[in-house]
């Protein structure tokens, strides 16, 4: 009688909820191994392997995927979720030619009801004209109504004199972190950096549902675009909650590791509490400002900008304030994520950082971007200061870069594979809506170093670049490692969260120039399909 028993329980298949099988899964765990099937059960990763899966277990769904990849859900290691979100709310200014084509877009999405007129996304820098636009004919078109109008990076305003005389900025308000801009004695309406929080302060503020919405909108382009986490760079107390409240409302899914915005507010909230961990949020790191941006000369060189002998651009965040800072997050355990574009940054931070973790096991401390740095100062990042870059900006920004800093420092710019090599791993984003939310133009310009045309055609330091394997584990496990998350995320594995994207095309082995025209056709978050295109 006991053998029969025995060998009813042998034949008895256990029940999980989806198996998916003959596919091409790239698991991205330890020996970045291959497998056909996986078994998904309670929103977690229950069996990964061999077709034989299908004889182990009895399923409520199943998935025949005749051979189409499956890659770990991606993360997005620096971004600005909320951003793109609220940037669906006013008027696209990316990819304008010239500033007379930014008034025509404002004319053609502006009317008389309007209280505001807000747009997002003009680069001088893509101008036949390349030196900052001035307000003039914004103060003919719109005398009576604030036009504030953000440059992609997100470091520079231009307003009309209404919105100026708002915020009750004239030629003797003082730029404090920042520069108000002026020419021939006058103000020529560009703010950057600092004296656009004044701005900032007097415009009105979006409602409620309006910030919902603006939520809902970016989880929908984010899983569109196969992202499954987002590393949303800076936001406030209060969006981080109603974040929180939506997940717990089941109305928001994506996952979010939260980067709180540095104010005294924010930090007081946040730090005093400690960490927060659920299931879909993780708020742990602070975003600290340290320069502003190249394109608008706001980064802060060692040495003067090549194009601009008597600028050595200005820091959003003083040092004594970054050191004070650094000493009250270590002490609160938690992680410091500091924005650094210019080598005096790179070297400000470095410092500060090494000096407070000195007795720290696994800071995991990071540098955005990490983006124009002395080859002396890359020998400092290591495991506890850790590199997070954006590969899109390296082929957005290559063809002025060399202007901003010259053909020496350009060496130790977007040096990808070197930071690599120093701190072993390297997390990846696109800072979208700066660049475009699309994932596999990282992985493109990460490998090729080109842009979307081909260009430069042996690849922009073409020796910076990553392989394959390191670009794909810098946009899931290695992106994971930064937030801290590893062990739950970032592979297909036994126990993990069942968070997976198919894809159209196998990225791994197909030419390195048809990358980005890749299409996400699934994307899985605890095993729930939270996007479709028309699969199968």
């Amino acid at each position: 009688m006991s053998i029969l028993i025995l060998n009813s329980s042998v034949g008895c298949k256990k029940n999980v909820d989806l198996i998916i099988y003959n596919a091409n899964i790239y698991t991205v765990d330890n020996t970045f191994s291959f497998a056909e099937a996986i078994a998904i059960k309670d929103g977690i990763f229950y069996d990964v392997g061999e077709n034989d899966i299908l004889n182990k277990y009895n399923s409520k769904e199943s998935f025949d995927l005749k051979g189409s990849t499956i890659l770990p859900g991606l993360i997005d290691a620096h971004c600005h979720f909320y951003g793109l979100g609220t940037n669906q709310l006013v008027i696209d200014l990316v990819g304008t030619q010239s500033f007379e084509e930014i008034i025509f877009r404002l004319k053609s999405n502006s009317n008389e009801k309007n209280t505001i007129i807000k747009g997002r996304g003009w680069d001088q820098n893509d101008w036949k004209n390349k030196d900052f636009p001035e307000k003039n004919e914004l103060d003919l078109l719109f005398p009576n109504i604030p036009v504030v109008l953000e440059r992609i990076d997100g470091h520079a305003y231009l307003v009309n004199q209404k919105a100026l005389d708002m915020a009750k900025i004239n030629l003797n308000t003082k730029s404090n972190n920042g520069s108000i801009l002026k020419k021939n004695g006058q103000l020529t309406g560009v703010l950057i950096d600092g004296p656009m929080r004044l701005i900032d302060n007097v415009i009105p503020e979006l409602s409620k549902s309006e910030k919902i919405q603006a939520l809902i909108d970016a989880q929908k382009i984010c899983f569109k675009n196969g992202l499954t986490t987002v590393d949303d760079a800076g936001l406030s107390k209060e969006i981080i909650l109603l974040i929180d409240s939506l997940q717990k409302n089941k109305d928001i899914k994506m996952r979010v590791y939260a980067m709180i915005s540095n104010s005294k507010n924010n930090l007081d909230y946040f730090l005093d509490k400690g960490p927060i961990k659920t299931a879909r949020l993780n708020v742990r790191s602070v975003k600290v400002y340290g320069d502003g941006a190249l394109g608008s000369r706001g980064a802060t060189l060692k040495s003067p900008y090549h194009d601009d002998k008597k600028n050595y651009g200005k820091l959003i965040t003083n040092p004594e304030k970054i050191k004070n800072l650094a000493t009250r997050l270590a002490d609160a355990n938690f992680q410091m994520n500091t924005h650094a574009i210019g080598d005096s940054t790179v070297k400000l931070l470095i410092d500060s950082y090494s000096e407070v973790l000195k007795n720290k096991l696994d800071p995991r401390w990071r540098i955005e971007h990490s983006q124009i740095i002395d080859l002396e100062d890359i020998n400092s990042f290591n495991h506890k200061i850790l590199p997070s870059v954006q590969p899109t900006h390296a082929t957005s920004d290559m063809y002025w870069a060399e202007d901003r800093v010259g053909s020496s420092r350009i060496n130790g710019a977007y040096a990808y594979k070197k930071l690599l090599e120093k701190s072993k791993v390297i997390g990846l984003g696109t800072d979208f809506p700066v660049e475009r939310v699309n994932p596999f133009h990282t992985f493109y310009a990460a490998i090729s170093r080109k842009d979307l045309n081909g260009y430069p055609e042996k690849g922009f330091q073409f020796q910076n670049a990553l392989s394959r394997e390191e670009t794909l584990k810098g946009m899931t496990i290695w992106a994971a490692y930064l937030n801290f998350e590893e062990k739950e995320k970032g592979s297909i594995e036994k126990g993990k969260l069942a968070d997976f994207i198919v894809i159209d095309q196998d990225i791994m082995k197909i030419e390195i120039n048809k990358t980005p025209k890749t299409k996400v056709l699934k994307t899985y978050v605890s095993g729930e399909l939270v996007y479709a295109k028309n699969y199968p």
